[in-house]
């Protein structure tokens, strides 16, 4: 790569190359400005972001054709509320003339005189049924100063209010105090509901009884039902009076208190009726004309938002709500806010494009600049990366060879390190295995001093007898030797497999001498037939150490014991060693199984046993842990891989 890439002179790749490594360009350029984490996640983030502008403008647009939508029906609500008010205090107006009027005839007038006399009674009823037909009300009747009805329109019926006490009415209050009382409730006999106008006869503020007319308001609540909003009229307790809906006639617009409850339980007013709440909950106040909160948006049993609006109605403390329905507003505001969320995205969509395009012209400029300069660069890096590749490959090799010079130098000193634990073994049991040479080499020194006197005395019984004595003696010896050479020599006869039974029995057979110093309790479980995948030798010496170990831990105490206990769990043989000595400290655990760490006496051990012991289970595929048992005394655990029962059974006939 000694030349330019292309041409000199020539500025011009070919379109499709060009287009594709200045797209390259660019895309690596804008994702180079991102974090790493990042990079990956950019489109959805830009998604997202152009999701939550669109719903924006949406949101925005939806509330801003709602709100606009619910001024111009609040306006055309305010007009029709006008025309209800006024329609209803019309008709009310159109009865307040009777209660006065009764006042002015001589036959109501001669009653309140003398109201025992039949006659006038009798006269003052037909007067007042002709007048109740001609006023088209529902009942007119005349009370005594005192509350009594002493002549009423309906005398003839059988729930006629002749006779009764209405003194507890408030409209009769309000008259015997010189006003006029306007009144709405619920009648006691018929239960029939209506509205109240009375006027005081005679003096004004001295009374000598009391005009009734009761006037029923269902022609108004009829001419409501046939209209496409709902109307509602609540008098000055909040307690819906007349209503398009007739379900919600005699509910309470707004919570009553239980004083209120009990003072309208006492007042008899709606008869006590149990005046449920009407379920109207308030979804939000909206602002008028005059910049009031009057209006609001309000729903009914989780129903479609209504607008209420409301007006008093003059002369009374009475309130007249007109609820419409706002299903036109929420359409005209989805469709406002999906045309704000289209041109929004629209918007946004171009201008991402614009601002693509931008960027390509300019990332592609700076790119054709860049990459001639990169070409150069890019052949002086190649020549110096492959001088520093020859110059590593060569390093990497050397590393590679003093590696293996290295693992071999450790191989041999691990090795080493082995037989020097042996050794150290041998050396630890070579005082109890002298004494055990001693003693048959003493024994046949004496038996053979006696055998030469027997054979000169022709004493050949004794004789033979002394030479068998001396054959079991020499081998005996040979048996000490022999194992304690096995054990001394280097591993490495090939075999992988071992019965641990086996190496219990040699491991205890090389420490007798010991065994008989100490003289534990000895608990063997172990199946004879139990093998495992390590190297015989080596598993000998694991277990000399182990022992070893366990006889120093309970050497002088009372009761000396050992248990050993195998068992099989997961393909893995675990043993089990434990003793009833004092068990390890904390520093014991804490550097168990690092080198030349030992808690025996200077000159007793080279601190290297469990060190060497643990790798040789590792090499094996096992491992080597220690515990302190619950009851007293260490617990050393061995496990080793179990051998396949093929390779145990052709070792056991190779034996035979």
């Amino acid at each position: 790569m000694t030349g330019p890439l292309h041409p000199p002179g020539d500025t011009t790749r070919p379109p499709s190359s060009h287009a594709a490594s200045d797209a390259g360009t660019a895309g690596a350029t804008g994702l180079a400005r991102l974090p790493h984490g990042l990079r990956g996640a950019a489109p959805l983030l830009a998604l997202l972001a152009l999701a939550v502008l669109v719903g924006l403008a949406g949101a925005l647009g939806y509330r801003y054709s709602y709100d606009t939508a619910l001024a111009r029906q609040a306006e055309r609500g305010q007009v029709q509320l006008r025309l209800y008010t006024q329609a209803l205090e019309s008709e009310l107006a159109h009865y307040d003339y009777v209660p006065g009027l009764l006042s002015l005839d001589e036959r109501i007038a001669a009653l309140l005189l003398r109201p025992d006399d039949p006659a006038r009674a009798a006269r003052a009823n037909d007067y007042l049924a002709a007048l109740n037909i001609r006023a088209g009300t529902r009942v007119v009747y005349v009370l005594d100063a005192h509350g009594k009805v002493l002549a009423t329109s309906n005398w003839q019926r059988p729930d006629s209010y002749l006779g009764e006490d209405l003194s507890f009415r408030p409209y009769f209050r309000s008259a015997m105090e010189g006003q006029l009382g306007r009144f709405y409730g619920v009648g006691t006999t018929r239960s029939e509901s209506g509205y109240y106008l009375s006027a005081p006869l005679g003096e004004r503020y001295n009374p000598s009884g009391v005009a009734v007319v009761k006037i029923g308001l269902e022609p108004l609540e009829n001419r409501w039902q046939g209209a496409d909003s709902q109307m509602l009229l609540t008098d000055e307790n909040g307690v819906v009076i007349l209503a398009s809906d007739p379900s919600w006639k005699l509910a309470a617009l707004r919570p009553l208190s239980a004083e209120a409850r009990e003072r309208l339980s006492r007042s008899l007013q709606y008869n006590r009726a149990p005046l449920p709440q009407l379920p109207l909950e308030t979804v939000r106040k909206l602002a008028n004309g005059n910049g009031g909160s009057s209006d609001e948006l309000v729903r009914l049993r989780r129903g479609p938002p209504m607008l209420a609006q409301h007006a008093a109605l003059p002369g009374t403390d009475w309130q007249l709500t007109l609820l419409t329905n706002t299903s036109q507003a929420r359409v005209a505001a989805l469709n406002t806010a999906a045309l704000a969320g289209v041109l929004t995205a629209f918007v946004l969509l171009l201008g991402a494009a614009w601002n693509v395009r931008r960027r390509i012209v300019n990332e592609r400029l700076a790119a054709r600049a860049a990459l001639e300069a990169a070409n150069s660069e890019l052949e002086r890096k190649v020549a110096e990366r492959t001088a520093d590749l020859s110059a590593a490959n060569q390093r990497l090799q050397a590393e590679v060879a003093e590696r293996i010079r290295a693992e071999t130098v450790l191989r041999q000193a691990q090795d080493g390190l082995l037989q020097a634990g042996k050794l150290a073994a041998v050396g630890q049991m070579s005082t109890g295995i002298a004494h055990e040479l001693n003693q048959p080499l003493a024994a046949l020194r004496t038996i053979s001093g006696n055998t030469g006197k027997f054979l000169e005395r022709g004493d050949y019984g004794t004789v033979r007898a002394n030479l068998d004595t001396i054959i079991g003696l020499v081998e005996r010896m040979g048996r000490i030797t022999g194992a304690l050479k096995s054990f001394a020599r280097k591993s490495g006869n090939g075999k992988r497999q071992a019965r641990l039974a086996e190496g219990v029995d040699n491991a205890l057979f090389l420490l007798q001498t010991r065994v008989d110093a100490v003289q534990p309790e000895l608990q063997r479980d172990i199946d004879p037939t139990l093998a495992v995948v390590c190297d015989p030798n080596r598993l000998e010496q694991v277990l000399v150490n182990l022992l070893g170990n366990a006889l120093d831990a309970v050497a002088g105490k009372p009761g000396p014991r050992i248990a050993l206990h195998a068992h099989i769990a997961g393909g893995m043989v675990h043993l089990t060693v434990r003793d009833n000595g004092s068990g390890l400290s904390e520093e014991a655990f804490a550097r168990l199984f690092e080198p030349f760490f030992t808690t025996k006496p200077a000159g007793q051990g080279l601190g290297l046993g469990l060190t060497l012991s643990a790798g040789i289970l590792n090499e094996s595929g096992g491992s080597l842990s220690a515990t302190n048992h619950p009851d007293g005394g260490a617990c050393f655990t061995l496990v080793l891989p179990l051998a396949p029962q093929d390779a145990t059974s052709k070792d056991a006939s190779h034996a035979g």
